[in-house]
């Protein structure tokens, strides 16, 4: 076995040492953050845990999500400091540019005044001399114009990226990272005003037969289409979210754990009423269906807690014989 090889064998040890070690899901989250600690791509992360380790204090998925949604703030913060700099910059250059029209208005005026009275030597000289350095504060103008033009494209691209992580690129709907910013921000507003918040997770039924039988491009369209049907029942009180793989949560405001789950299971139902064709060889895939599981957020001590139900409900709704939703 070659050292390249030894060393992947090596790493692939560590994560599963470090995940099984402290007891962590196997999930992508969990899987990224581990690939990052034991292969050192994440020294702040690392670090982190490593002196947790020497503090004599545990390694959980509490703590691990919270250090990781610490990274993202910090990227995010950076972000605002870009953004905020570039509006600096953008507002500097406009007014420099204004203050060089300006003057260059007033320049062409004495210019064109001097350049009337040409016959002297000295006055050709100053024209030529004063024409000169218009030329120079035109191009100046100019560049300054450019440097606007700029600055605000790379805010237009900053906002795009910012849209981009978060969101999820196969379905267009909002990823994990957004859901977490979401519903901490509905918890807060549906407590001040005490209504009802209810959050649910969905997962596609034996998805990786899917996968394996008719390929991951079929696989890809079922995900868009349980997408899409989540989607027509979302609203400013409703919000769904690509939670990873064939997983997706959704957020109901204002609504009960039991109304909430009518509303699923009327999208279940319909779902499960359609037939899906392999668009490559012409096969019928046949039914597709999804569970899920729904929780009352309030019933428990924090949103994560309320996650965690809807989880355990999502996978009763699986071992009762799936296509079904079940209430936490």
């Amino acid at each position: 076995m070659s050292a390249r090889d030894l060393a992947r064998r090596q790493l692939i040890d560590d994560i599963s040492d470090f995940l099984l070690g402290n007891d962590l899901e196997i999930s992508e989250p969990n899987l990224s953050a581990a690939f990052g600690i034991c292969s050192g791509d994440d020294v702040v992360l690392a670090r982190s845990v490593t002196e947790r380790r020497s503090s004599g204090l545990p390694i959980t998925q509490a703590w691990l999500d919270e250090q990781c949604r610490h990274g993202e703030d910090a990227v995010s913060r950076i972000a605002d400091k870009l953004e905020r700099s570039l509006e600096s910059f953008a507002t500097t250059s406009r007014n420099a540019r204004d203050t060089a029209a300006q003057y260059n208005s007033e320049m062409q005026v004495h210019v064109d005044k001097v350049s009337e009275a040409e016959e002297f030597e000295e006055i050709r000289n100053l024209a030529e001399l004063a024409r000169a350095m218009l030329d120079r504060t035109k191009h100046l103008e100019h560049e300054m114009h450019r440097s606007e033009r700029e600055a605000a494209k790379l805010r237009s691209n900053l906002a795009k990226a910012r849209r981009d992580a978060d969101h999820d690129h196969l379905t267009g709907l909002p990823n994990r990272r957004a859901f977490e910013g979401l519903i901490e921000q509905h918890y807060r507003q549906a407590q001040q005003k005490l209504e009802a918040l209810s959050v649910a997770f969905c997962d596609i039924d034996n998805f990786k037969n899917i996968n394996d039988t008719h390929g991951h491009d079929t696989g890809d369209r079922v995900i868009q289409a349980i997408a899409s049907s989540l989607a027509q029942i979302s609203d400013d009180n409703c919000h769904v979210a690509r939670h990873g793989g064939e997983e997706f949560v959704m957020l109901f405001r204002g609504t009960g754990k039991d109304e909430a789950k009518q509303r699923l299971d009327a999208v279940r139902e319909a779902f499960a009423g359609r037939n899906f064709i392999n668009r490559r060889t012409d096969e019928p895939i046949g039914q597709i269906t999804f569970s899920g599981g729904v929780a009352d957020v309030f019933a428990y001590a924090s949103t994560g807690e309320a996650l965690k139900a809807a989880d355990i409900a999502l996978y009763a709704a699986k071992e009762q014989g799936r296509n079904r939703i079940v209430a936490a």
